[in-house]
């Protein structure tokens, strides 16, 4: 059974810490670098940029191939190259040394939506338009699994399981209008139209579809210890699922509009979320519950990225600009700092309960 979570208090307004101006069209992505003093963003400007979290300014020239908006980044697991997906059908291969494209992948033949690296760094999956998703070898630029065909009409997020064995696709089923408009969808007879899909990292075949949005699954992460996938949806909800049996866990409500973004703190114990309503939301994983007022932005909010030590929050915006945001002071105003550390040890936890509940004199302490 699943159970389903409304948070409706709302506290004061939150104030981000740093504004980092210079896109001219709407960003897309943003991801903190590993030395947690710069972050990178793509935008539909057709550029990469790089800044200085401190202090808020652009790090050298903008990073160009070509003018094609880019909407989708991601960092290898070494933190030494950065794959992009374009309006073009192009993944490019960065090099973050040289801001070079160093490779281009050829294959999907409308925008690239999503991009994931596996954890070993030695593949990058990709999520398009053209409804398929395509695994690549780094090392020879090649296509080595696909094109699989999703049954998604249009593929807007992928990601790979932490344990390497599967990825997850999430998108749209619903046919598109004549014209080809890639958002002019038709509502169709069916409210649940938009599948959760896992497929076999080896072969690429499916393993189970995972029914419960009623509308486009925009976003998808998957949780450290890979025992929790989480999902955001135009249905403005975010469900989580237990990857066991894939049932699932829980709803949760707040966002009015399309959840477009997600991330996971690295410790797997916060969940962030970017929706259209303009805002971002802070949500406890320990029970599902919001962690704060929203964190409020003049438009849609598209992307949410987490710091390496979790304390910085980054978000991306509609108004062609992106934002930081203290995670460390928010979760000290609320008095919930220790979800800043790692999950105490489920075993030491149950000891204590078992002598509280017993009425024991001795304790257990976790520290």
């Amino acid at each position: 059974m699943s159970s389903h979570i409304v948070e409706t208090q709302e506290a004061s307004t939150i104030k981000s810490c740093q504004k980092f101006e210079g896109h001219t069209d709407w960003v897309e992505g943003a991801i903190h670098l590993p030395d947690r003093k710069r972050m990178m963003t793509c935008s539909r400007d057709g550029s990469l940029r790089i800044w200085d979290l401190k202090s808020g300014k652009q790090i050298g020239e903008d990073w160009r191939d070509g003018d094609s908006k880019v909407w989708t980044i991601s960092l290898s697991p070494d933190g030494t190259k950065v794959v992009s997906g374009s309006e073009d059908g192009v993944v490019r291969l960065w090099d973050m040394d040289t801001c070079k494209v160093t490779a281009k992948w050829t294959g999907h033949t409308e925008t690239v939506r999503s991009v994931c690296w596996i954890r070993d760094g030695r593949r990058v999956v990709s999520g398009s338009m053209d409804g398929t998703a395509r695994v690549w070898d780094v090392e020879k630029g090649e296509t080595i699994l696909g094109p699989i065909e999703t049954r998604h009409k249009i593929v807007f997020t992928v990601v790979y399981s932490p344990d390497m064995t599967m990825f997850a696709t999430g998108g749209d089923d619903r046919p598109r209008t004549a014209g080809g408009d890639s958002y002019s969808l038709n509502p169709g007879p069916d409210s649940q139209l938009s599948e959760i899909k896992i497929w076999d990292e080896k072969t690429g075949e499916l393993v189970v579809a995972l029914k419960g949005h009623t509308g486009s699954v925009m976003c998808l992460a998957w949780t450290p210890d890979g025992k929790t996938l989480i999902s955001g949806s135009a249905d403005h909800s975010i469900r989580t699922w237990n990857t066991s049996n894939w049932k699932q866990i829980a709803v949760l409500d707040g966002h009015t509009a399309h959840v477009f973004g997600i991330a996971i703190s690295p410790n797997g114990r916060i969940l962030a979320s970017a929706s259209a309503d303009k805002t971002a939301r802070l949500w406890d994983l320990d029970n599902n519950k919001s962690i704060s007022s929203p964190l409020k932005h003049e438009e849609t909010v598209a992307v949410v990225s987490f710091s390496t030590d979790g304390k910085l929050l980054a978000t991306a915006c509609d108004n062609n600009n992106a934002y930081a945001w203290d995670v460390s002071a928010i979760l000290k105003e609320a008095g919930l700092d220790d979800l800043l550390l790692d999950r105490p040890d489920e075993s030491l936890l149950a000891v204590r309960e078992t002598f509280i509940n017993g009425s024991h004199c001795a304790q257990v302490y976790v520290f």
